[in-house]
């Protein structure tokens, strides 16, 4: 087995932990597990994914990714199934890397040949042993299907190749059957043995019988391919780990047909943190996992375990305390430890503790006594399941700051409505009330900005003219929160300027929000003016 590099010293990764005491005393009085290798599938049985069809350089960057990330061997293909793939295996060999690399060869000599030309020195054959699959599928008798597969581990073993032999189907075929196969393979001189779930449908429990039993005839190290059908592809994989297999086969981020296969990270992150064995350099994880999205173009679920969006994110108030606090309130393992970042998000249920938090870390003096109208102004913003992020949240703050100045509001808008569509013209109807006197008008525009503003003008004073408008997306993304600045002139008839911000997820709402700030930041002036002619 390949010797672990990584980053991070086995102590501090320890001290990157908070797990269950209750892991390590159920495990006391059962086997030791001192290694456990990692055989990669992804570019094989990840690649087999509805959707996903990786070129050659595409697939050479993962191998050499895989390498280094440390696992001990990696399926990087099916020789058999093109002069392409053949091709793409050659490129891989020539790379030299420290992890053993394998071909998927069904039992048949052909595709042992194809291998064989490869110059790949390792081969995983497969021969399916279930009643259901040697009836329908193969159409063979069990001493067929026998005899076909010592035939084939012979032959590749003749040839010199590092042969692991899986009998497809193993949760569902007879015992007593699949044990004579193994041994019969086994007395053929093969290197290792592999259980696969093929269709997910075996229990942890149950997988712990099985490799147990199989144990007993079985002397070769012991491999598991669990898929994840039911969900339980995981917690498969350590229970026959847990029952003495050696090596567990996974894919990067869960990918593989149909539901996936074993996820590499959850079990590399289950082996170290409940059981102490360190089986890839952990804090590149985080890395390759990005690398294979990336390039199979399949997302990562954001509540994906380790690597998700929202691994490591916190919004509830009560949780962001106490991370902020310890970090072991609320999270498991550091997310260095797999290299990936935490992320506070600012959202409907975060807390005052999350956004001072968020503020100080941005280096932003806000005022204490401002701060429940912040967090108003938050929520208002992520209705909806919006998530603010950082430059939002310094508009947000910026604008509140920014409208202290106006402290009474001279003009107050009281009803707002637009009426716009494709080959529609847009109307706006608006009511003010100015010092008590109630004004209700409409107005036509080229869109609903211009109608609004246009209203709001009438309604106001008609000499009002709009000198500049500005809308930014904050983050430039479509459900942005947009600021928009707007500078008006004549709000009293007096030839001054006035200039109104705001903040807002709608467009026409937030570019009359800042032109009513505008009206009323011209009449606070005023009033400043006169207060000081009168002193």
């Amino acid at each position: 087995m390949r010797t672990k590099q990584t980053s991070v010293s086995a102590r501090d990764m320890e001290k990157m932990l908070a797990v269950s005491p209750y892991n390590r005393i159920a495990l006391e009085g059962t086997e030791h597990i001192e290694s456990v290798m990692i055989f990669d599938t992804t570019l094989r049985d990840g690649e087999q994914a509805p959707g996903i069809a990786m070129g050659s350089e595409d697939k050479i960057r993962i191998a050499m990714a895989l390498d280094d990330l440390g696992v001990d061997m990696i399926e990087a293909g099916f020789a058999a199934s093109s002069e392409a793939e053949k091709d793409t295996l050659r490129k891989i060999a020539a790379n030299r890397l420290d992890a053993q690399v394998y071909s998927l060869a069904r039992s048949v000599r052909s595709d042992i040949d194809a291998v064989i030309d490869t110059g790949l020195d390792s081969i995983h054959t497969f021969i399916a042993t279930s009643d259901l699959h040697m009836k329908y599928k193969l159409k063979m008798t069990p001493e067929q299907v026998k005899e076909k597969a010592v035939q084939t581990v012979e032959y590749a073993k003749d040839h010199g190749l590092k042969v692991q032999f899986s009998c497809e189907d193993a949760t569902r075929s007879n015992m007593d059957f699949m044990k004579e196969v193994l041994v019969a393979v086994q007395g053929a001189h093969v290197d290792s043995i592999n259980i696969p779930d093929t269709v997910g449908v075996i229990t942890p429990r149950a997988m712990s019988y099985l490799i147990s039993e199989i144990r007993k005839v079985v002397k070769v190290p012991i491999a598991v391919h669990c898929h994840n059908d039911m969900g339980l592809a995981v917690a498969n994989s350590i229970a026959a780990v847990e029952a003495g297999a050696k090596i567990c086969h996974v894919c990067v981020n869960g990918i593989g047909e149909r539901t996936g296969n074993a996820s590499l990270e959850e079990v590399a992150l289950n082996l170290f943190a409940n059981y102490g064995v360190e089986t890839v350099d952990m804090s590149k994880i985080g890395q390759t996992s990005k690398l294979v999205e990336r390039i199979t173009g399949f997302p990562i679920a954001y509540n994906k375990p380790i690597v998700g969006r929202n691994a490591f994110a916190h919004e509830s108030g009560i949780h962001v305390h106490g991370v902020m606090s310890n970090t072991a309130t609320y999270e498991p393992f550091l997310p260095e430890l797999v290299g990936v970042d935490r992320r506070i998000v600012i959202g409907k249920h975060s807390g005052i503790h999350s956004v001072r938090g968020r503020l100080d870390e941005l280096g932003i003096k806000f005022p204490e006594d401002h701060m429940t109208e912040l967090m108003a102004a938050v929520k208002e913003m992520a209705v909806g399941g919006k998530q603010i992020d950082d430059a939002e949240l310094m508009t947000i703050a910026d604008h509140i700051m920014w409208k202290k100045v106006i402290t009474d509001r001279a003009v107050s808008l009281e009803e707002f409505a637009v009426f716009t569509g494709k080959d529609i013209t847009s109307t706006a109807t608006v009511t003010v009330d100015i010092a008590g006197e109630r004004r209700t008008v409409s107005e036509t525009g080229v869109g609903p900005v211009d109608a609004s503003i246009k209203a709001i003008r009438k309604a106001v004073n008609d000499k009002m003219s709009m000198e500049e408008y500005k809308l930014s997306a904050i983050t430039g993304k479509s459900d942005s929160i947009c600021e928009v600045t707007v500078m008006v002139k004549n709000v009293r008839g007096d030839g001054s300027l006035s200039v109104g911000k705001a903040v807002g997820l709608d467009i026409v709402e937030t570019s009359v929000d800042a032109t009513m700030a505008a009206i009323n930041r011209d009449y606070a002036r005023q009033r400043n003016d006169n207060g000081k002619d009168n002193c």
